[in-house]
């Protein structure tokens, strides 16, 4: 006997064909989604198969709604990030990812002891999205959106505006470039092992583990970056 409604089989397939759009790079770099009419002319279903499907969404920890703005994949920022436009002429990538190096494995110690079920769920589909983007672009939206989780599940508003402060510093575009210039599909797939080890630590409550994780994730970064930079300063080498 099929318990499937109708209904339901329509709603799985809009949210599948949701997330194929949110795959595919035709995204703004903003990550905004169009609007509910939008999709529905789009998909050829009705609003309400849309509203149900963007509900599973964000249930999932893919997508975010702002009230007045619209839709987004991934995680919200916090707002108390916009503090950064003021410094970020005064600073660099690699002492952003000098900071990061010193506040993020201690939120994911944090997120180890008081990360939810629920949560841990949506760390993982993050974490997925992240491995299967289609373009730098939707590689950037969904790591960072991995990080923000994180940062805002170690439940320390201290410690979450430190990071909002750099998280919004580190999407400076010339940055964002260079990150993106080098990721190759080999790297790509040591950050996803990097990554699930974060999960995984997590998952168990093993916050000293999920700290070395978290540190030897980004002191990977670290050197990647830091080759990057010398080899844009020093072409002729």
């Amino acid at each position: 006997m099929n318990l499937i409604s109708p209904t339901n089989e329509r709603t799985a397939l809009v949210r599948k064909l949701l997330l194929e759009l949110i795959r595919s790079g035709e995204l703004p770099e903003t990550g905004q989604l169009p609007t509910e009419r939008a999709l529905a002319d789009r998909l050829d279903v009705s609003r309400r198969h849309i509203r149900a499907a963007l509900d599973a969404l964000e249930q999932e920890g893919l997508v975010w709604r702002q009230q007045g703005k619209g839709t987004f994949i991934g995680q919200p920022s916090d707002p108390m990030g916009d503090l950064a436009a003021k410094i970020t002429g005064e600073t660099n990538a690699l002492e952003v990812m000098e900071a990061r190096l010193c506040i993020e494995p201690e939120l994911a110690a944090m997120c180890a002891a008081r990360m939810q079920p629920d949560e841990i769920v949506r760390l993982r589909q993050l974490a997925q999205r992240q491995f299967e983007a289609a373009d730098a672009q939707a590689t950037e939206l969904w790591d960072a959106s991995l990080h923000r989780l994180i940062a805002q599940c170690a439940r320390n508003r201290p410690l979450l505006t430190a990071y909002a402060l750099l998280d919004k510093i580190r999407s400076n575009p010339e940055w964002v470039t260079i990150r993106a210039g080098i990721r190759s599909q080999a790297s790509i797939q040591v950050s996803h092992s990097e990554h699930m080890a974060i999960v995984d630590a997590i998952a168990l409550g093993h916050a000293d583990v999920a700290r070395q994780a978290m540190r030897d994730h980004l002191a990977h970064r670290l050197t990647a970056l830091r080759a990057a930079l010398d080899a844009l300063n020093h072409p002729e080498a």
